[in-house]
């Protein structure tokens, strides 16, 4: 075991009861599994302003009043993080029960959209300086500098730009400005665990913006199913709810054609068409 690890696990004063074990899915960060005296934990290693922002994003949710469950951060530093390990199991009514944690996690909400400090999506930076107006949020700090960024590396040509660049100076056209209300940021379906004690969300990359920010990233990859809808919307879906959809799905399609190249443009020209038509 590397002595920065063993350094930072005496800290926390955790002692190890083996090495640790590797934990598949790290597509980003190294991910490892560890038993200690006080129980198992889990260990990343990844760029230190990454690990600073996901432990801070932890700690936010965990604050948070909400029944999802959130693991504790242990320690963090020199390029590690310490977490609580999750035991996996299903309880019962697991859709409806993340529906209302989500739900109660959306309704946290503060004046300004955006974050104290900037984070990370995956390996890309995120930019959250707070703007008040949640479009001019969506639009300088997600929309323009990833088509930017994609444009640069020659996955996007001129005319998907413009045609981004429209939508993205068109939301207030339709798109009301709303309280900004506390994102988990990256809640696709591997970043969702469910725990015998309820859902649990891990791996964010949080900040304040519209929560359709979290529906549309779980629907992006699957579908969470009927009843989280039910018990997410609670009777208050929105009319536009689909519009919606294609808006937010569009900041982490264009994330994934930076991170992992031109097998994305598709489905970023299909987003953009679904608005288009809208």
């Amino acid at each position: 075991m590397e002595r920065t690890l063993e350094r930072l696990l005496a800290s926390a004063a955790l002692v190890p009861r083996g090495e640790p074990v590797s934990l598949g899915g790290g597509d980003i960060a190294e991910v490892r599994r560890l038993v200690t005296d006080q129980g198992a934990v889990v260990i990343k290693r990844d760029d230190p302003a990454r690990l600073a922002g996901e432990a801070d994003g932890l700690r936010a949710l965990r604050q948070a009043d909400t029944p999802l469950i959130v693991p504790e951060v242990l320690a963090e530093g020199d390029g590690w993080l310490v977490m609580e390990a999750l035991e996996r199991g299903r309880a019962g009514n697991d859709a409806a029960r993340l529906g209302e944690g989500l739900r109660a996690l959306h309704a946290d909400t503060g004046d300004a959209h955006g974050w104290p400090h900037d984070n990370a999506c995956g390996r890309t930076p995120q930019p959250n300086a707070p703007l008040v107006d949640g479009r001019a949020f969506q639009r300088e700090r997600r929309l323009l500098p990833l088509a930017e960024a994609c444009q640069q590396r020659g996955l996007m040509d001129d005319a998907l730009r413009r045609r981004l660049e429209a939508i993205a100076h068109g939301l207030e056209a339709w798109l009301p400005d709303a309280p900004a209300s506390l994102v988990h940021g990256d809640l696709w379906s591997g970043n969702v665990l469910f725990t015998p004690k309820g859902p649990a969300i891990i791996d964010p990359a949080v900040y304040r913006h519209y929560p359709e920010v979290d529906l549309a990233m779980l629907t992006l990859f699957g579908a969470p199913g009927e009843a989280f809808f039910e018990a997410y919307w609670n009777g208050r879906a929105p009319a536009d709810w689909p519009r919606r959809e294609a808006l937010f799905q569009l900041y982490p399609l264009l994330n994934h054609l930076l991170l992992f190249g031109a097998g994305y443009r598709g489905a970023v020209e299909r987003a953009v068409a679904r608005l288009e038509a809208a």
